[in-house]
């Protein structure tokens, strides 16, 4: 009997596990596992949305060799890469400096932590459309601060070469405060004692920094990495509000690439391959990242 009723326990405990679980399956299979199937098979067609009736042409890789011959594929690769590393480096360090400045309990502390999160919680395409007036060759306020001081007016956004940096530059302006957020909770994880063991054995700040708060902060610092590289990697709002992907192919990123591909030049099927080569390589770069927090576990 205890047997039959231990086993009727576990029965109705999984069936209520599936039975909570059920909704987010729904979900999941819906709005992922299905369109990414469907992208799938389209990756493999020529599909011209726009056309009436036009039917579906099987082309077997056409669609991921053409890419190796896109120069414009190649480039928003190179901006995409460009953006992620450059930005997210920048961010974090500041993020750092800024998270062990304001990671204290003083109202003075607790005020300006208030006050980062202004930047951060900006809509993106409220903040690209600020910026852009901002950066104004002829109106901006950066160009009339620096004409007010003698300087010549720059073309911040025109320019292809300041282009690329000034959207980096508007990144790390919304995102610094995120990466701060994180590490100070981080930070004040940490136990007390700990550290002020280290400054009564005569640590300096530094040393402090570098052999007892960091090595704590290491399993946070490689989720928040790969949470942002992540997000830098799928860049898009912001970038389509400021430049628009210009001038010329100086700020196309692959997702708007991905967007014209599909909904402005109707070519579904080669929109689908390329965004199955992007969510191929975010699935990589999240292996690396989960390997080395899994290495970290373990040590």
């Amino acid at each position: 009997m205890r047997k039959e009723e231990k086993k009727k326990r576990i029965s109705e405990d999984q069936l209520t596990t599936w039975l909570f679980l059920m909704p987010a399956l729904i979900i999941v299979l819906v709005a992922v596992i299905i369109p990414l199937c469907n992208s799938f098979v389209l990756s493999f067609e020529k599909v011209r949305i726009n056309v009436p009736g036009f039917i579906p042409q099987f082309v077997g890789l056409e669609n991921y060799l053409r890419m190796l011959d896109d120069p414009v594929f190649i480039r928003s690769v190179q901006n995409t890469a460009l953006f992620a590393f450059a930005s997210v480096p920048v961010e974090l360090v500041l993020g750092m400096m800024l998270a062990m400045m304001l990671s204290g309990d003083g109202t003075g502390a607790r005020i300006m932590r208030s006050i980062m999160l202004i930047p951060m919680i900006m809509a993106p395409v409220a903040a690209g459309t600020m910026w852009r007036m901002m950066l104004d060759k002829n109106t901006g306020i950066i160009n009339y601060l620096l004409t007010c001081i003698g300087m010549p007016a720059v073309d911040w956004l025109g320019n292809p070469k300041l282009a690329i940096f000034s959207v980096i530059m508007v990144d790390v302006w919304r995102m610094t405060p995120w990466f701060a957020l994180l590490l100070i909770s981080g930070i004040k994880s940490i136990p007390g004692d700990t550290i002020e063991a280290a400054l009564v054995d005569g640590a300096t700040k530094w040393k402090c920094f570098r052999y007892v708060i960091l090595p704590q902060l290491y399993r946070v610092l490689t989720l928040v990495l790969m949470l942002r590289v992540i997000d830098a990697f799928k860049v898009f709002d912001i970038v389509f509000v400021m430049t628009g992907g210009g001038p010329g192919m100086a700020t196309e990123m692959l997702p708007s690439y991905i967007y014209a591909q599909g909904l402005r030049y109707f070519d579904a099927g080669y929109a689908a391959a390329l965004a199955l080569v992007f969510i191929a390589a975010m699935a990589v770069l999240s292996s690396v990242f989960v390997f080395l927090r899994s290495r970290v576990r373990d040590e």
